[in-house]
């Protein structure tokens, strides 16, 4: 049963066109995770889905009766009032008194169990936690979801998890979680270029089949270019029997000349951009920091090594990002001292981003920083680097104020990584970034000549960046050796056998062969190579030769049908050699290129 239909939808910001006559279905029991680059039009979409905002042409047909539960990215709430009449204020007036033991129950889960708490007094992940409950306890058969775990921490992630999989409706959702789309998704769709894309299966099986069809349209377009360039070759030929070439073969050039090449999807290139970094990095020596009479750090040391790759996880509220603010400076210890050696060139990325100025160019935001940046690459100008950043020359020239929450955050990225960093402090990176974005910033951060200090709640982030997790609980910072998926096994579990185990496996798990080895020719396919040129020249002029013959032998009518029946064989033969030959100079080339297999 379709609950929802959005037909020939369009939509434009600022005279830049988000979505273009896409259309969208929804089934009953769907588990949809919309994904895409930053501005691409996924919370716009999700917005007209839910009719709180209107596109300017097509239409939205929901079907009779249906109830639709909505979690913007920023929950709405009065100024004041009570954690749990807020959750409840969107309730029908009859349905307040028999969902407030849901609620609570939510909230309890949630980690928000003081009921009477003033709305204005929570964080901005508590905040989030208490718009998860609101969307939760509407009754509905659509959940449409904007970023549900942007500003949660781990446990609460996971949470949602288990709720969201106990829920019978259909759910829409915006999310760069890898691991929350894997689990939760059972269909993703792709906004790109103002298009929707849609693929059956988890992320996981979207990723399969993007790269199956990113490679069957490379191979395609291989293919394509050998051909074509030996049907150039055999166009070039000039006087020689121009008269009897092919007219099947001349179109076949035409067409292979005027082909739709495929445009390689854009990806962000970031350069590895550091400075110096001496021997000497960051002391932390016996510090201690409470807030409001709350013990968030309590005797602290470590010495920060010069390639660190630290993650650091905990509740909200626990003092991840007050332990960033100290390093470089923000706030002072209560007790102990931060030293930091004469080289250290710290980047910062805050969680709360910095404010800007909305009427100054992207470019002229960048170049304050600076103008041209080194790279192992070489000398790169801030426009080059805006450019490795998805921000068009066009782009580049537009006012701030026309950049979307994720392209802003993603400009502020590129101005930390410009200062040149020999360390860098990521204080919730993934929230609002895309997942191209991540992406390529975990294969930066995998070559940066630096330290990496990273609080995330994002377990897929921490487990391709981070080689020791530190959980921060109750004042005291526990440190883990491994990536989250170690540390989950450590923490979450606690048990010695179960690490016995992990280690087991994992040690196992290095020593297994891989089994990849250099593409190469077989012996026949080689000596097939080295001759097939010279057949296919043969072949071509059989061909010319026995046209010739079919000019001359025009009232022998016997002998007009054995040429013809000849010809017909030698231009199967023809066929089947270019074909031979297109597959052997692709592989030639990529044997060139060192490809494994």
């Amino acid at each position: 049963m379709i609950l929802l239909t959005a037909q020939n939808i369009s939509k434009t910001y600022m005279e830049r066109k988000v979505l273009d006559d896409i259309s969208f279905f929804l089934n009953e029991g769907d588990k949809i995770g919309i994904i895409g680059i930053n501005g691409t039009g996924k919370s716009t979409l999700l917005r007209i889905l839910a009719g709180e905002e209107e596109p300017d042409d097509g239409e939205v047909i929901r079907t009779n009766g249906i109830r639709i539960s909505y979690l913007p990215q920023i929950p709405e709430f009065d100024d004041h009032g009570s954690v749990l009449g807020q959750v409840l204020a969107h309730l029908p007036a009859d349905l307040m008194q028999s969902k407030e033991y849901e609620a609570k129950s939510i909230l309890d889960k949630l980690g928000l169990s003081d009921y009477d708490r003033d709305i204005s007094t929570l964080s901005g992940g508590e905040k989030r936690r208490a718009g998860i409950a609101a969307a939760l306890i509407q009754p509905s058969d659509v959940l449409l979801l904007d970023e549900p775990t942007n500003h949660i921490d781990n446990e609460t992630a996971q949470l949602l998890e288990d709720l969201l999989l106990r829920y019978r409706g259909a759910i829409v959702m915006v999310t760069h979680d890898r691991y929350f789309l894997n689990k939760i998704c059972g269909k993703i769709a792709e906004v790109e270029k103002g298009k929707v894309y849609t693929c059956d299966g988890n992320y996981s099986e979207y990723l399969l089949r993007k790269a199956q069809r990113e490679a069957d349209e490379a191979a395609a377009e291989r293919k394509n270019k050998s051909l074509y360039r030996r049907e150039l070759e055999w166009i070039s030929r000039g006087a020689r029997a121009r008269g009897t070439k092919s007219k099947d073969r001349i179109e076949r050039f035409e067409a292979l000349k005027n082909r739709d090449i495929p445009v390689e999807a854009e990806k962000l290139k970031l350069q590895s951009v550091s400075s110096r970094l001496g021997k000497k990095t960051i002391e932390i020596e016996d510090i201690s920091k409470s807030i409001d009479g709350k013990s968030l750090i309590i005797d602290f040391s470590y010495i920060i090594s010069r390639d660190a790759r630290i993650g650091i996880v905990g509740r909200n509220g626990a003092g991840k990002s007050t332990f960033l603010k100290m390093l470089i400076g923000q706030i002072q210890p209560d007790k102990g001292r931060i030293v930091l050696g004469d080289t250290v060139n710290i980047g910062y990325f805050s969680q709360e981003c910095e404010t800007m100025d909305p009427t100054v160019r992207v470019i002229e935001y960048i170049r304050e920083t600076a103008d041209r940046v080194q790279t192992p690459d070489g000398v790169v100008t801030a426009s080059q680097m805006l450019e490795r950043f998805l921000f068009t020359s066009e782009l580049q020239w537009n006012r701030i104020e026309k950049l979307s929450g994720g392209e802003r955050k993603r400009l502020y990225l590129l101005k930390i990584l410009m200062t040149a960093p020999n360390i860098l402090l990521l204080d919730e990176p993934t929230n609002d970034l895309d997942i191209a974005t991540l992406t390529i910033l975990e294969d930066y951060l995998e070559n940066f000549n630096g330290a990496v200090i990273a609080v995330s709640h994002d377990r897929y982030f921490l487990d391709k960046m981070a080689d020791e997790v530190f959980e921060f609980r109750d004042g005291q910072c526990t440190r883990y050796n491994g990536n989250y998926t170690d540390y989950a096994e450590k923490a979450l579990v606690g048990s010695s056998a179960d690490e016995n185990k992990s280690k087991k496996k994992s040690e196992k798990k290095e020593r297994v062969y891989t089994g990849k080895t250099k593409l190469r020719f077989s012996f026949k396919e080689q000596r097939e190579y080295d001759t097939i040129d010279d057949d296919i020249e043969k072949l071509e002029q059989d061909i010319v030769d026995t046209e010739k013959e079919i000019a001359s032998n025009t009232s022998d009518y016997v002998k007009l049908q054995e040429l013809s029946d000849r010809k017909e064989l030698l231009e199967q033969e023809l066929s089947e050699k270019m074909e031979r030959w297109v597959y052997l100079n692709d592989l030639a080339e990529r044997i060139a290129k060192g490809e494994m297999i």
